[in-house]
């Protein structure tokens, strides 16, 4: 079984262990060996979707041991989670209408059979039991299984997005409902993806091939609606002094920009509203508590009530936090209200690309070298 450790020691290690083989990215990202042979990715995703490690500090990294050019598909691969935060700051609706239609599709018919791994169907059954059993998918085998539970299963793509959402320890909300919908057609209109009994076949080394049992003909589903672009308002970073407390959520752990101010407290805070699985969860709640561990902070039970007794504790004037993404913790704060002490900040790797994130990843690409070069 995968170990994947929720501790930012672990992820420091995993990506010291992938830097040697990141110029060799682009030959082996599409080979999937099976659970316990993923060498041709970094597995970083859980620790970078958490900022156990910032997407900064694994692309520095990088840049300290290959060029631009010999690493570009990883220093792509990570700037494509950016693009996907980004474009859905734009258009949140997106993630709304996908969350309201949930509750009239849950008794899809099919659905208990393709999350019980009983499709016959040897690779996408696989699959299911993988996700279930680690909570980690190799990123080609996450394409085939959307394109299989979207063109041959027939199932809704929101259904599927769910069922990743709380199976996978890297579920970024933003990553996962656009891959899903792109796999469908639906973030490029008319432009899908379909698994093909010879890809599968080629990129797991032989180990599967659903030849006669896949629709590799299939069109791409009925757009949705058309999502206008939203204007991006990202507040400018507060620069303050006194006491200063850094809360945090699992979507981003890492410390606060040094310009802020000098911490002296630091507080999180998982959120009731996560519909994950235990792994997932348990993976968060660890990830929470080796940072604090680490920075003496504490964990906040009780949102509001806890959080009250933090301030008066640590005699706190300030209190910052990351600005919240498209996405459940999001959705959880704007039933909350933060003390008016609390600012949000932005770090500048997100200031910097989101902006650019307004259709395709073109934009973001044709900004990648200076960042790149502002990083070496």
């Amino acid at each position: 079984m995968i170990n994947l450790i929720p501790t930012r020691e672990a992820g420091l290690q995993r990506l010291e262990a992938f830097l040697p083989k990141a110029a060799k990215y682009a030959g082996t990202r599409n080979f999937d060996f099976g659970t316990e042979n993923h060498q041709g990715v970094s597995q970083l995703s859980p620790y970078i979707r958490t900022r156990l490690i910032t997407e900064e500090e694994a692309t520095r990294a990088v840049l300290g041991q290959h060029s631009a050019r010999a690493a570009e598909k990883f220093l792509q691969e990570i700037a494509w989670r950016t693009y996907w935060k980004g474009w859905l700051e734009m258009r949140p609706q997106v993630w709304s209408d996908y969350q309201s239609s949930l509750p009239h599709i849950a008794k899809f018919a099919g659905y208990d059979i393709a999350v019980s791994g009983k499709t016959g169907i040897e690779c996408f059954d696989h699959w299911v039991e993988e996700l279930l059993d680690s909570g980690y998918l190799h990123n080609h085998a996450r394409m085939w299984f959307v394109s299989i539970w979207i063109f041959t299963l027939k199932l809704p793509w929101q259904l599927g997005a769910d069922f990743f959402l709380r199976h996978l320890l890297d579920a970024d909300p933003a990553v996962n409902t656009l891959s899903w919908r792109w796999v469908a057609g639906l973030h490029t209109p008319g432009k899908h993806y379909l698994a093909r009994a010879a890809n599968i076949e080629t990129y797991t080394n032989g180990r599967f091939n659903p030849i006669g049992q896949l629709d590799e003909t299939a069109k791409p589903i009925a757009m949705d609606g058309i999502y206008e672009r939203q204007a991006l308002e990202l507040p400018e970073n507060p620069r303050l002094s006194g006491r200063i407390g850094h809360l945090m959520f699992p979507d981003d752990l890492a410390e606060p920009p040094g310009e802020i101010g000098t911490i002296v407290a630091t507080a999180a805070f998982l959120p009731e509203s996560l519909k994950t699985s235990t792994r997932v969860t348990d993976f968060l709640h660890g990830a929470i508590a080796s940072t604090l561990d680490e920075r003496g902070g504490v964990p906040l039970n009780n949102m509001l009530e806890d959080l009250e007794k933090w301030i008066i504790r640590e005699k706190l004037y300030h209190i910052v936090y990351s600005l919240p993404t498209v996405g459940p913790t999001k959705d959880y704060l704007s039933s909350q209200r933060l003390p008016q002490i609390a600012q949000p900040f932005v770090r500048d790797w997100d200031r910097n690309l989101w902006p650019k994130a307004t259709a395709g990843f073109f934009k973001i690409k044709e900004a990648l070298p200076k960042i790149h070069a502002s990083l070496i």
